[in-house]
């Protein structure tokens, strides 16, 4: 409304202030991501320094470096202490960004630990991508080195010399199957080239199956004292020690994929553990990084000097 004219002249209308209502925003993306960023940052860092002091820490040499259990016992530490370290830093950052919520004060705290789980899940969606990333690079990297390697052998023409590297646990056994005996061999002897790939069929199915049955037995029995020139009984001890390697060698295949499995189980276990302390300090952080907005201060780190956050 206009104020009344003064000697004539009418006064400008006086602008009315407008106020809009906004409904508070219960979740806020933009200090989420800022603080799961900065908490994936934080762990890369810190996790690839760690990786590389236990690097040199190892030794492929027996009775040099540290031993395999308190290798895993400094990772479980280090895996605690970096997922703590890095999420606390990254939920602080979240509560520290957001704004203020005028309900009731259980109400704000959650908010102030939902906000610090939601950089929590972040920061392990965009560590797992990562992770990813580099798994399919190692596998790829794996892939074509094999492939490179059966293209070599399988291009290698018949009867060229040079050693093929083994590929199955059978292999060892059929090159001590054929393998020259200490005397000298038999002028009547089969010189030509072992049946290699008819004896790798036949010591594959007897690893197999656990047993090698009677009629493979004497056939490569027979195979062998062609070849060799060796008598019946001393051909069928070598097809039975030859199978013996062959078991041998299988068992250690085995206890190895073992040991690598239980290996796997307590990093998996680890891994959750230290995503579990993760959580809890992210959603700590939060509540400290929003009382100290509130209270407007900051925290004194490095001898009392104040810093960003």
């Amino acid at each position: 409304m206009s104020p009344p004219p003064i000697d004539g002249v009418v006064a400008p209308a006086t602008p009315t202030a407008v106020t809009v209502a906004t409904s508070p925003r219960y979740v806020e993306w933009g200090p989420v991501i800022a603080g799961a960023v900065a908490a994936a940052a934080i762990s890369f860092v810190l996790l690839t320094f760690g990786a590389a002091i236990g690097l040199s820490a190892t030794s492929a040499w027996p009775d040099r470096g540290i031993s395999l259990p308190v290798t895993f016992i400094l990772f479980a530490i280090w895996m605690a202490l970096v997922q703590a370290g890095a999420f606390a830093a990254g939920g602080y950052i979240a509560g520290r960004l957001r704004g203020g919520w005028e309900g009731p004060l259980v109400e704000h705290q959650f908010r102030n630990g939902a906000h610090g789980l939601l950089v929590w899940g972040v920061g392990v969606l965009i560590g797992a991508v990562l992770a990813a990333g580099t798994i399919v690079s190692t596998a790829k990297t794996a892939i074509e080195s094999s492939a490179t390697v059966a293209a070599g052998a399988v291009a290698r023409p018949a009867g060229q010399p040079g050693d093929i590297m083994a590929m199955t646990p059978a292999d060892y056994g059929v090159d001590y199957l054929f393998r020259p005996g200490p005397g000298p061999v038999p002028a009547g002897a089969a010189l030509g080239p072992p049946p290699r790939a008819e004896a790798m069929r036949i010591m594959a199915a007897a690893l197999r199956d656990h047993a090698m049955t009677t009629r493979d037995r004497a056939y490569l029995a027979q195979i062998v004292s062609l070849r060799t020139g060796m008598a019946a009984a001393d051909a069928e001890r070598r097809v039975d020690e030859a199978y013996a390697e062959a078991k041998a060698a299988v068992a250690k295949v085995r206890e190895a994929a073992d040991r690598a499995r239980k290996a796997a189980a307590i990093a998996g276990f680890l891994t959750a553990a230290a995503l579990a302390v993760g959580l809890v300090a992210a959603c700590a952080g939060a509540a400290v990084g929003a009382r100290h907005r509130e209270q407007g201060t900051a925290p004194k780190l490095l001898f009392g000097r104040d810093r960003f956050w």
